[in-house]
């Protein structure tokens, strides 16, 4: 199976300007298929600014509204898989979310964050109460989780568990977290053996400050793309192969012991 070439977003578009944000979406998928990019990952709440505030409500979607019309047909121009995040509206509640769309501009995959962040996101949006949401692309087993959420140990291991081999992680990381970034996504990656694709906003937005620091980190604790502070579109190579070797020579999921840790839950 040949290497995933995965693309990362860092960007925060325009706040509250839905119609930007999907023109800005447009143009880097056409950059990223111009490298061979078989799948683009961008930020978190990416459709509509994370600072948005009391527009929360307005701005939410379905899953399946027109928002995902225009993201699928994104994709489907350009041949590569899309995932985004955005606010999903479901009757009364909101989610903070995320949606994978195939290159076919099919639905596979939509998540909904479990870990809210902080007082705006506890205020605007219902928690997700389903930590594994998984769809194949290219070969590979991939699922999502949304920033915060990435920071839990469980969450990504119960992730590796699953068979997880990709775990794509629209973000919205804050200063002064860029430990996160540099340190505990490599490391996540490296302990659960799998790729982490994580794609951060940038620049200051509201009272928010994000540090952009996007990575594809590897299952050998590298980060095998990173991004700096500003706007950018990095590219990197999920290699199935290497994943493989990586597995065997570091048996960190065969060597565990559940029994031992029956008190974490």
């Amino acid at each position: 199976m040949p290497p995933l070439r995965t693309a990362l977003l860092q960007s925060s578009g325009q706040v509250g300007d839905v119609a930007a944000n999907l023109k800005v979406l447009d143009e880097a998928a056409a950059r990223a298929a111009a490298t061979g990019a078989g799948l683009l990952v961008a930020p978190e709440m990416f459709l509509t600014g994370y600072a948005i505030g009391d527009d929360v409500a307005r701005l939410a979607e379905p899953a399946d509204g027109d928002c995902a019309d225009a993201v699928a047909g994104i994709a489907a121009r350009h041949g590569l898989a899309v995932v985004y995040g955005y606010p999903e509206r479901d009757g009364e509640t909101v989610y903070n979310a995320a949606q994978l769309i195939g290159p076919d501009g099919a639905r596979l995959a939509n998540y909904r964050k479990t870990h809210l962040y902080g007082g705006f996101e506890s205020d605007s949006f219902t928690p997700g109460d389903q930590p594994v949401v998984q769809a194949e692309l290219g070969g590979l087993r991939v699922g999502l989780m949304i920033c915060y959420d990435v920071e839990f140990p469980e969450n990504v291991r119960a992730h590796a568990l699953a068979g997880t081999q990709l775990l794509l992680v629209p973000t919205a990381l804050m200063h002064p977290a860029e430990v996160v970034a540099e340190s505990v996504v490599p490391v996540r990656a490296f302990e659960n053996q799998l790729y982490i694709a994580y794609a951060n906003r940038t620049g200051q937005e509201g009272e928010f400050e994000f540090v952009g620091l996007s990575a594809l980190a590897g299952p050998d604790g590298t980060a095998r793309a990173r991004a700096g502070r500003g706007e950018e579109l990095v590219t990197g190579d999920v290699d199935p192969e290497l994943l493989t070797a990586s597995r065997e020579a570091n048996p960190y999921l065969r060597d565990r012991r559940p029994g031992l840790y029956t008190s974490l839950i």
